[in-house]
């Protein structure tokens, strides 16, 4: 699959950045990075929203920013988990592209924080059992993602632009009633306890699964 244009530049920002050696700080200074890289991107798609919704007038005027970002969302995911598929270019005499000294970087990071759990005075043992593979760390960063999906949303989304966004599925269910789609910032709201309800009863302000769907088939519908 084609990457689309709006993946050629995600997340210059902060991810080519990201280098850590330090593991008591690798997990909170990666949550920090991704979430600005978000950041970046949330305000990066908002500059050309006008021209996306030219080019794939389809998504619905109404919903096409979410969906831009819920689609850089799940690319974010993949960076982050090791699927991306996207390699990136070599610059003029660099023997890798940045994406593979990024995946490089990832994998020490996790490999960092591997090292912090098995170490730890708390559940080491379960951590070894969990997380055998000690080369690409694929179900730690699995792991990692489902933890911090939430908050690297709440990033993305901040955007005052935002306010009375919605998202084209109908993912919510704060009332009660039923599934219903998001009104404010692409998020679920969240309800009196400070929780955000999910239709289906998965807790939390993310109202897409775009980064469940294979990398691939969310590329060819982009492209369709």
């Amino acid at each position: 699959a084609c990457a689309p244009f709006r993946r050629l530049s995600l997340c210059n920002k902060n991810f080519q950045n990201i280098n850590n050696d330090d593991s008591s700080k690798a997990k909170h200074d990666l949550l920090l990075d991704v979430c600005m890289a978000a950041k970046y991107e949330g305000e990066s798609l908002n500059t050309y929203s006008a021209q996306y919704n030219l080019k794939y007038p389809s998504s619905g005027s109404s919903f096409t920013m979410c969906t831009m970002l819920a689609r850089s969302f799940a690319d974010i995911g993949d960076i982050v988990r090791g699927r991306d598929l996207y390699l990136g270019n070599k610059k003029k005499n660099q023997k890798e592209t940045e994406r593979e000294k990024l995946e490089k970087n990832l994998k020490k990071i996790f490999g960092n924080i591997y090292k912090e759990l098995k170490n730890g005075k708390t559940n080491k043992e379960a951590a070894k059992d969990r997380y055998k593979d000690t080369d690409n760390y694929y179900q730690l960063r699995e792991d990692w993602w489902t933890a911090n999906r939430e908050t690297v949303w709440e990033a993305m989304t901040c955007s005052k632009e935002l306010d009375n966004s919605s998202y084209f599925h109908a993912t919510c269910n704060d009332t009660g009633k039923g599934p219903s789609q998001t009104h404010n910032k692409c998020r679920c709201p969240k309800t009196s306890d400070g929780k955000a309800i999910k239709a289906g009863g998965n807790v939390s302000i993310v109202p897409t699964y775009f980064d469940y769907v294979p990398q691939f088939l969310r590329w060819f519908e982009e492209w369709a």
